[in-house]
């Protein structure tokens, strides 16, 4: 069986992001049709050591540094993709990064709070708890409109088959089954430890944990949606592991089945040559991490 190890992936620009606990791989195919891997140390000890045994610490930490390490592999596809050179890293990157997650929060947080507290006025409930759902179907709405919306791009869809070939790949690992396109295609588009999934889990966690503070007023409420997305994320993150762990288990398939079907939005089905370079990333990985290629036997999973 082969060794398990902390792991994980992305889709990016004409290719696939693979991470290990020391080290992260991406492949990307160019425009010659080659596929071009580009791999860098991690030396994060967010990945390792005390922070990574930690419980709602370590889920913030790996969240932070897997974003940075995202916009970087998604800078590096769009050079080898498109033939061009871009210069991303330094203030210019995390200012990117600052931003976006300041769009994030007010698309999804600010605006469903209030949005609600606008519907809990006209209408004159009383329920704090009817209002927080409220708020939180609210969100749940604008996350899968703009999930729907964006896949309806064309080059949003081939980075979703990528995405579908990071899945398949993983699944295929994770099963201990030859890392071949022919192997890997028989597996399944979903994944129990998807980003897509974590929304749907981060907004259902965010209705039982804003339910707890009543209905303030609309400042502290729309500040208390800023100051509690640590502890959102944090409980989000574990419940996620959690249920990775114990997926054999029937009560805790139905649980995360609703995680599966969002993933319906976020992937589609790879071609052969895409499922090459998940499958490359995910073997640079494994080389640079001293491991070896998977056996017949099924690999018990880390969270991603």
């Amino acid at each position: 069986m082969p060794q398990q190890f902390n792991y994980g992936g992305q889709a990016v620009i004409e290719g696939v992001m693979m991470r290990g606990s020391r080290s992260v791989a991406v492949a990307v195919r160019n425009q010659e049709g080659e596929i071009v891997i580009h791999e860098e140390p991690i030396n994060s000890p967010l990945y390792r050591g005390t922070w990574s045994r930690i419980p709602f610490v370590r889920g913030l930490g790996l969240l932070w540094d897997s974003l940075g390490l995202g916009m970087r592999a998604l800078s590096f596809s769009a050079d080898v993709a498109l033939g061009e050179e871009a210069e991303f890293n330094g203030p210019v990157a995390w200012g990117t990064i600052l931003f976006s997650l300041a769009v994030a929060v007010g698309l999804f947080f600010l605006i469903p709070a209030a949005v609600a507290d606008g519907l809990h006025t006209l209408t004159g409930l009383e329920s704090a708890l009817v209002g927080n759902i409220i708020e939180g179907v609210i969100r749940l709405a604008l996350v899968i409109g703009y999930i729907w919306l964006i896949g309806r791009l064309s080059d949003i869809q081939r980075v979703f088959a990528y995405h579908g070939a990071e899945h398949k790949t993983i699944n295929a690992y994770e099963d201990g089954a030859p890392l071949t396109p022919e192997s890997v295609a028989r597996y399944p588009l979903e994944h129990p430890r998807c980003g897509t999934g974590f929304l749907l889990v981060v907004v259902v966690i965010s209705v039982l944990i804003f339910a707890l503070l009543g209905r303030p007023n609309i400042f502290v409420r729309l500040a208390s949606r800023i100051v509690l997305i640590p502890v959102v994320a944090g409980v989000a993150y574990e419940y996620i592991r959690f249920m990775a762990r114990h997926i054999t288990n029937p009560l805790v398939r139905v649980l995360v089945w609703p995680q599966l079907a969002l993933q319906k939005l976020t992937t589609r089905e790879p071609s052969p040559d895409m499922l090459e370079v998940g499958i490359a990333a995910l073997k640079r990985v494994l080389a640079a991490e001293d491991l070896p290629l998977p056996g017949t036997e099924a690999l018990p999973a880390e969270a991603k």
